[in-house]
């Protein structure tokens, strides 16, 4: 079974040399690297000409985002799974693939938790065992950990290169949903995750909430009639919790922990 590890890079020079050092290194034998470089003009063509004997294939060019370089990536890759580790991110340690290869054993999908760093803090995201539509109404197993099954997208469709940040969120529960995809949890983490991306500051976040909402009722109409008004009835109990105010009321013992 050959996996194919693909790297969407664009002016990140430095993310990309972890990445393709973390790669270079795992004693795993059975995996090609995609490299798709959105013509980056910070050194990182020279750097991947530099190492393309490592690469199965490459491309150097400018683009219309992400995802139309996610896409390109699918379409060049060869192996069974594909999974995305993009310039920045890398594995935990050299036996990392080798480690998690033998659950990659049939599922459509097959997804892990994963260390999220930011400013030099490690904190750990565990995803759900089970998944189900509430879940993935607002997260999905992060496509650094995720190893996706490449005859998805040759039946379902590629990434929506309309999206600016949720089409791989939009793939994903397309898959389950609409298409039954089988999946599996794995309790274990091998990658890292370097906050900072469009989707991890306030503006992006902004976005992002506009695009699900647009997915979600192009999609599932009938199914968000019913569950619009427990959606945000959820959203407010969130936003409280994470209140300084609420928090304190707790502390003080004047209100329950909800």
């Amino acid at each position: 079974m050959l996996v194919s590890i693909i790297t969407v890079n664009y002016n990140d020079k430095s993310g990309l040399e972890r990445t393709v050092e973390s790669v270079q290194n795992q004693n795993f034998a059975n995996f090609e690297h995609v490299i798709i470089d959105g013509g980056s003009t910070d050194g990182s063509k020279e750097f991947i000409e530099a190492n393309k004997t490592g690469f199965s294939y490459w491309v150097s060019e400018l683009d219309k985002g992400i995802y139309a370089a996610m896409n390109k990536g699918i379409k060049m890759a060869k192996g069974e799974y594909l999974f995305f580790l993009n310039s920045g991110d890398d594995f935990i340690e050299s036996d990392s693939l080798s480690n998690i290869a033998t659950h990659l054993a049939g599922e459509d999908i097959v997804y892990f938790n994963i260390n999220q760093i930011q400013e030099g803090e490690v904190k750990l995201k565990k995803t759900p065992e089970t998944l189900s539509f509430s879940y993935l109404h607002h997260d999905l197993p992060p496509h650094q950990s995720t190893f996706i099954k490449k005859k998805l997208f040759d039946e379902y469709g590629y990434y929506d290169e309309e999206l600016k940040i949720v089409s791989d969120w939009k793939f994903i529960i397309k898959a389950l949903i609409k298409h039954n995809a089988t999946y599996k949890y794995v309790d274990g983490v091998f990658t890292n995750f370097y906050h900072g991306g469009i989707s991890t500051n306030p503006e992006g976040r902004k976005i992002m909430e506009k695009e699900r909402e647009l997915v979600l009722d192009e999609e599932f109409p009938i199914l968000m009639n019913d569950l619009k008004d427990k959606f945000k009835l959820e959203r407010v109990i969130r936003g409280l919790r994470k209140s300084k105010k609420i928090q304190l009321l707790v502390k003080l013992g004047l209100i329950n922990k909800f």
